[in-house]
Order: structure tokens, then sequence, then C-alpha cells
């Protein structure tokens, strides 16, 4: 009940934007939901798609506002990224407890391999297409790459829901259902990972800790 309310709320809103300021307004919304990832994209964008089946708006042109509000989001997080920059992460980092420096050098090694396809492919992944921002910036990814994969994957995303919505009709919010599972699916994956790592942190520092002649035994 209380998911639903949300999401009523968030189409109200939206809605509300997109009568004051027509296809920018759906950019905007998209702008502030990659900024605060609680804001469902899977109900903005088929709503968007919605009211350009309703002739309300162009559907040319809220495909490119919303790419545009999906690359301004995505570039002020950058920012932040570039401004907390290696140092500071690694300061924060050594003042957590069951993080060690080494997991972010291996982080930063593993984005610097596969920076390209973690910006293009995580646009994709709701959650993780806000998030991936900020390590883009703090590893000051060359920003005409960043503009370039974040302009490409979120072009891709906001497509398919924008003409889901589109073809739906009054039907749009099956899309937020369909994505709404695919969303409680990542976030299982992710606390897997999670506790699979905090698992083997806890693990290797009791390695660390215990003598030698006890560990032969």
């Amino acid at each position: 009940m209380t998911t639903y309310s949300f999401a009523t709320t968030v189409a109200d809103w939206a809605i509300g934007l997109m009568e004051t300021l027509g296809a920018p307004g759906a950019g905007v919304a998209i702008a502030l939901e990659n900024l605060f990832p609680p804001l469902p994209s899977e109900v903005i964008l088929p709503l968007a798609g919605f009211t350009a089946s309703q002739g309300s708006l162009i559907l040319w042109q809220v495909l490119i506002w919303t790419t545009a509000g999906s690359v301004v989001g995505a570039v002020l997080l950058y920012g932040l990224g570039a401004w907390l920059g290696r140092d500071r992460l690694r300061a924060i980092v050594d003042r957590m407890p069951l993080v060690a420096l080494e997991d972010v050098d291996k982080a930063e090694s593993w984005f610097n391999r596969h920076g390209d396809w973690a910006v293009l492919i995580g646009r994709l992944i709701p959650i993780v297409r806000s998030l991936i921002s900020i390590p883009a910036g703090v590893e000051r990814m060359p920003i005409w790459r960043f503009l370039a994969f974040t302009t490409l994957g979120s072009g891709v995303w906001n497509t398919l829901l924008v003409g889901a919505g589109y073809l739906l009709g009054d039907q749009w919010h099956v899309v937020e259902e369909s994505v709404g599972v695919f969303q409680k699916v990542v976030i299982v994956v992710v606390v897997l990972l999670v506790v699979w790592w905090l698992v083997k942190t806890l693990r290797g520092r009791q390695d660390q800790d215990t003598p030698r002649h006890v560990r032969k035994r």
C-alpha cells in the first residue's frame, strides 16, 4: 500500500511538471530521479510516454528532454565524485570498519579496466544507473567518454520505457510493475554480494589475527 501511494505521489508530481513545462518537465523529473534514486524512473518515463500518446506532448521531444535530464543528473553526480576524489575517498574508507584500503585499490583497478562498460551497462540497471556516476568522477574518467556512454545508455533506457508507455496507453503502469520485479532482483543480488563480501572480509581478518602455528593445526 505504501509503495503504491508513493508511486501515485510521484506520478502526480511528474504530471504537474509536464503540464507546467511540457516535455522539459519530463527532463527535469528525470534529472532529479538521477540525483535521488528513490524517485522511480519506471513511473516517470512510461507516464511521459502515455502523455505523449494522448497528444499532450510530442514523443521525440520527450525522448530528447528525458535523455538530456539523465545526462545532467549524471554529470552532477560525476562532479560530486570528482570533488570527493581518490584521496578523500581513501581517507573516509580508512576510518570505516570492515573495509580495507586494498578493497578500494581493487575497485579502482577494476573500474579503470571496465569503466566504459560499467557506465554504459550501469545506465540500464535500476539504482546502479545513478550511483555509477560517482566512481566515474572519483576515477576522473575522461568527461567526453563519460558523456558518450551515459548518453547512449540513458537513451536506450529512456526509449524503452517511454516507448512502452506510449504503446501501452492507459496501461502504462504495467511497465512499473515489470521493472519493479527486475529492481527487486537487483537489490537481492546486491545484498547477497554484500553479505558474501562481509563474510570473506571477516574470515580474512580472522586468518590474519590467528597465529601461524594455530593455523597449521
